[in-house]
């Protein structure tokens, strides 16, 4: 059901670009477009007023497909495309960024609290500060 609502939706809004196309703006009639006189086709006022019916209930028909669509796509879909992300952190600000005593301080205790390396990073640790060593 919803690929044949889907299909009339299509149809409807090419139909409607279409129709919309055909008509004359102000002063002009859709005879004279087709190079006749403006009486020919539709009669004096018949073309504005058969292609704005033709309008209107194209109009009707895709704004009764668009809601059914957005209505079949809602109940689809109960979950929402955000949901379970995980929130943003905060940004720091200048009130909660640390001091240097403060940072200062976390670096002694890191250095009380001596934690194991393993040989790698020993291995890194001294490659780190034989490259600080050399002179430049």
């Amino acid at each position: 059901m919803s690929g044949f609502i889907l299909f009339v939706h299509f149809f409807v809004c090419i139909f409607m670009i279409i129709v919309i196309l055909l008509q004359a703006g102000k002063g002009a009639d859709i005879g004279a477009t087709f190079g006749g006189a403006s009486q020919s086709v539709f009669g004096p006022r018949g073309a504005a007023t058969f292609l704005s019916k033709i309008t209107t209930g194209a109009a009707v028909i895709f704004l009764f497909t668009s809601i059914y669509l957005a209505n079949l796509s809602k109940q689809r879909s109960t979950s929402s495309v955000i949901q379970g992300m995980p929130l943003p952190l905060k940004a720091p600000t200048a009130e909660s960024a640390p001091l240097e005593s403060q940072t200062e301080s976390k670096k002694a205790e890191t250095k009380e609290n001596k934690i194991e390396m393993t040989p790698e990073m020993k291995a890194a640790a001294q490659k780190a500060k034989m490259l600080e060593s050399k002179p430049k």
